[in-house]
């Protein structure tokens, strides 16, 4: 439900890849070209991996779900403006069908682009991490019970407006991202590391979060935002350093383990731009927009709610692959 409309208002990259098929590289040693075709070999190991785990059942309801935000946008205007969630008038139809529905379309374009990067990248994190039960258990729960979980909760907030949206659904696949990216980080290069590690990496979030959404300064509503910054990194930092999987491995070590390794180190490190850039579009500093107000709090509800649900699923390996 990402945006919150108040009744009143109206409605290349260039690939860089040498040929070297004709060149003759005089003064590279056996090691290098060792290393080059380990790196090739690995990487087209990791696509094999990844194709052979993905499940046609799997991509089928992974597509569904824009072909249902598109085909719900093709709707009439007014029969979608009936399926949005009026806070003055609460329907339990509404306060499903509302993540669904879209009355613009720059605002379901991004939240098409946005689904298709938490999913697809979450998705390949889940195969190859070997929890993809996981990742399907997350995504059934984000569909069908979260529409509803989510309008109640806004509730608490009285306002005279509707709500409709898919960006509160993206959120929890948001939240489920860092679930992946340990899972993924364990199989592949840190057996060892500690689920414990995992509400420190929630709390620093949570502080990148305040910082991007409230407004920081020393005086007044600006002093709140601060606080609620600090505090979500500092509880963080001493949490993750009162673990053991913080200090098992020097950094310098950790970041050659994911750079020497071709594919495996290139989706980690995308699941992490995409953890730590993708609050950036959904928590704008000036959430007010042409015809509507971006809903921070159904944002942050969305992001919380999947990492602790998925958290909790994860720790109680209540669902076993």
């Amino acid at each position: 439900m990402g945006d919150a409309v108040t009744r009143g208002r109206s409605d290349d990259a260039r690939t860089t890849a040498a040929d070297w098929s004709g060149e003759v590289n005089s003064g590279s040693s056996d090691a290098d070209r060792g290393e080059e075709v380990a790196a090739a070999t690995g990487a087209d190991g990791f696509r094999s991996e990844l194709v052979a785990g993905v499940r046609a059942i799997d991509v089928a309801v992974l597509c569904a779900v824009p072909a249902a935000l598109v085909a719900t946008f093709a709707l009439p205007i007014e029969l979608r403006r009936s399926l949005a969630f009026d806070y003055t008038d609460p329907t339990l139809s509404t306060a499903f069908t509302a993540h669904y529905v879209h009355l613009r379309a720059t605002h379901l374009a991004g939240n098409l682009v946005g689904y298709g990067l938490l999913a697809g990248v979450g998705y390949a994190l889940a195969v190859i991490g070997d929890r993809r039960r996981l990742f399907v258990t997350a995504l059934a729960t984000f569909l069908l019970a979260f529409p509803v979980a989510l309008s109640a909760l806004n509730l608490a907030v009285p306002r005279n407006a509707v709500g409709f949206g898919f960006s509160g659904i993206n959120m929890a696949l948001l939240g489920l991202l860092p679930l992946l990216l340990w899972t993924y980080a364990c199989e592949r290069f840190a057996p060892d590391a500690s689920v414990r590690a995992l509400p420190a990496v929630f709390f620093l979030l949570v502080g990148w979060i305040s910082l991007l959404a409230l407004p920081v300064s020393t005086t007044g509503v600006g002093l709140a935002g601060l606080a609620t910054a600090g505090a979500g990194i500092s509880i963080g930092v001493v949490y993750v350093m009162s673990t053991d999987g913080g200090r098992r491995l020097p950094t310098r070590e950790r970041l050659r383990a994911v750079t020497s390794r071709p594919g495996d180190g290139d989706l980690f490190v995308a699941g992490v731009v995409l953890l730590v850039g993708y609050p950036v579009v959904g928590f704008p500093a000036d959430p007010t927009g042409t015809g509507g107000v971006v809903n921070l709090y159904v944002h942050l509800l969305g992001f919380c709610l999947g990492f602790i649900g998925a958290f909790i699923l994860l720790a109680g390996d209540v669902v076993d692959e």
